[in-house]
C-alpha cells in the first residue's frame, strides 16, 4: 500500500516508516499537520496514519479537512492518551481506526492490514435491509437521506443485517469485526452501536438496533417491530 504517516516524534517516525517499508508498503513521512495536509493534498493514499498531537496543524484538523474534500481513505489515529474522549473526537472526525501510545509495532501492523483490506470489501455488491442501503464502495449508508460510515461502522452494520434481525452477541461482534485487535470489548461495540444509532436517526431510517451488551444486538426493520 501507499501510506502516510505523520507523526512529529523523529525517531518514532523513522522506525514505523522503516517497519511499513520492510512489509513491502511505500511510505511518505511527514513531520507536522502542515506537511501532512500538503501531502495529502498532492498524492492518493491507501492508508493515511496521524498523530493527534502534532505542531502547527493537530492530526483533527487535518483529518477534518481530508474529510471536507470528500477523500475516504482510511484513517488511523495516534494518540497518547487512553481517555474515551479522544477515541470519540477522532471518531467523530471522520478516522476508521484508533490506535493508543505507546504501542507495539506488531499491534500497529495488524491495524495496517485490518485497514487495508478495505480494497478488498470493494467488489461486494450493495446491501439492502428495511429502507437502507449499505454501499460499499464509498462505505455510505443511505435511506431518506445519505451519511459515510467509518470503516469499523460499516462492517458492524454489515455483520448485523446479515443475521437479518437475529441477535448478535458482544464476543461474536468483536470477533468479526475486530479481529485480532485486543483492546476490542464489549464497551468498544457499545461505542459504535450509538454511532450507528445517531447515523439511522440523521438518515430518517425506520431500522432501529435493539439489544444490549448481554443480550447482544440485532437490526429491526420497520414491519419487523
Amino acid at each position: 500500500m501507499k501510506i502516510l504517516l505523520a507523526e512529529d516524534t523523529k525517531d518514532l517516525n523513522k522506525a514505523v516508516t522503516t517497519m511499513l517499508a520492510m512489509q513491502g508498503n511505500d511510505v511518505d513521512p511527514a513531520y507536522d499537520g502542515e506537511e501532512a495536509e500538503v501531502l495529502t493534498q498532492a498524492n492518493g493514499y491507501d492508508l493515511i496514519i496521524l498523530d493527534i498531537m502534532m505542531p502547527k496543524k493537530n492530526g483533527l484538523e487535518v483529518l477534518a479537512g481530508i474529510r471536507e474534500r470528500k477523500i475516504d481513505t482510511p484513517v488511523l489515529m495516534l494518540t497518547a492518551k487512553a481517555e474515551i474522549d479522544d477515541r470519540v473526537a477522532g471518531l467523530d472526525a471522520g478516522a476508521d481506526d484508533y490506535l493508543t501510545k505507546p504501542f507495539a509495532m506488531k499491534e500497529l501492523l495488524a491495524r495496517v492490514r485490518a485497514l487495508g483490506r478495505r480494497a478488498a470489501a470493494k467488489d461486494t455488491a450493495e446491501i439492502t435491509f428495511g429502507d437502507i442501503t449499505l454501499k460499499p464502495e464509498n462505505l455510505e449508508l443511505a435511506a431518506e437521506n445519505s451519511v459515510r460510515l467509518s470503516l469499523k461502522e460499516f462492517e458492524l452494520l454489515r455483520v448485523l443485517v446479515a443475521e437479518q434481525g437475529k441477535a448478535v452477541d458482544t464476543v461474536a461482534i468483536v470477533s468479526r469485526v475486530w479481529h485480532d485487535d485486543q483492546q476490542a470489548d464489549a464497551d468498544t461495540v457499545w461505542l459504535y452501536i450509538n454511532y450507528l444509532k445517531s447515523k439511522l436517526k440523521y438518515i430518517d431510517s425506520k431500522v432501529q438496533i435493539t439489544g444490549d451488551r448481554d443480550l447482544g444486538y440485532a437490526v429491526a426493520a420497520a414491519e419487523n417491530r
